[in-house]
């Protein structure tokens, strides 16, 4: 039996209400805050642009860049049994709880220039990711793209192999069947996934400001842009804020 149709019960429905109000408070702040008269010149600074252009560009790279390795391990994880798969998903998971600042730690240690592996790139590529827009990108990649990994696992999970089992026995290869059978079946949640992952990535902040820095023109994305304007121009914050939150919205 269900529960009577049109009626909740009181002590459930009031802390949502609270839950809602907690959750709507700041926002409704941002929104009666926000510098209405002046917004659209705020909002068309040379230094307001510039942000959102390397915003876009830095959250396309990291979409792209986690589309391509995250899709794969999203199907590894949800069709190929093998050992240390728990320990995977945990290393999948591990950069949605990391403080963000630590995460900028650990791509230093990873990247940096003294880092792991960042050495080697530097004198076998001459590539040096610290403190530059590609540095920005793998930042927030790293970030966003257990967004993309979880919601598509949790796709493939809930798709029954068969399908893709009737392609192969049929003559298809497996990787015909993957972009032929598999994604057009999972396409709600393979969209879904990226635009967490894009909405995470347009975002990002402290693993940004950690292992890329905040040069203008070069790192300093929007998020990056309200902690500098925070500073000097508290109504100009707010008013980058307010874009931040219509785009959230609009995910």
């Amino acid at each position: 039996m269900s529960p009577v149709k049109g009626r909740a019960p009181l002590t459930l429905t009031l802390p949502a209400g609270l839950a809602v109000a907690f959750l709507l408070l700041p926002l409704a702040g941002v929104l009666a805050g926000a510098p209405w008269s002046s917004l659209p010149r705020r909002l068309s600074a040379p230094a307001v642009t510039e942000a959102l252009g390397l915003s876009l560009v830095v959250s396309g790279w990291a979409l792209l860049l986690s589309l391509v390795l995250g899709v794969p391990l999203a199907w590894l994880l949800a069709r190929v049994p093998f050992r240390g798969k728990a320990l995977v998903r945990v290393l999948v998971m591990l950069p949605m709880v990391l403080p963000p600042t630590v995460a900028g730690v650990a791509l230093l240690q990873g990247y940096g220039r003294r880092g792991l592996i960042g050495e080697q790139l530097s004198d076998w590529f001459g590539v040096s990711l610290p403190f530059s827009a590609a540095g920005a990108v793998v930042a927030s990649a790293f970030v966003s793209m257990p967004f993309l990994v979880i919601s598509l696992e949790g796709a493939l999970a809930g798709l029954h192999p068969r399908y893709e089992e009737t392609a192969v026995s049929l003559g298809a290869s497996p990787l015909r069947t993957f972009f032929t059978v598999t994604v057009p079946m999972v396409a709600p949640g393979l969209l879904a996934g990226a635009a967490l992952c894009w909405a995470r990535a347009l975002g990002e902040f402290g693993a940004t400001i950690t292992f890329a820095g905040n040069l203008p023109g070069t790192t300093q994305t929007l998020p990056l842009q309200v902690y500098l304007l925070l500073q000097n121009d508290p109504d100009g914050a707010v008013a980058v804020s307010l874009l931040l939150l219509a785009v959230a919205t609009a995910v």
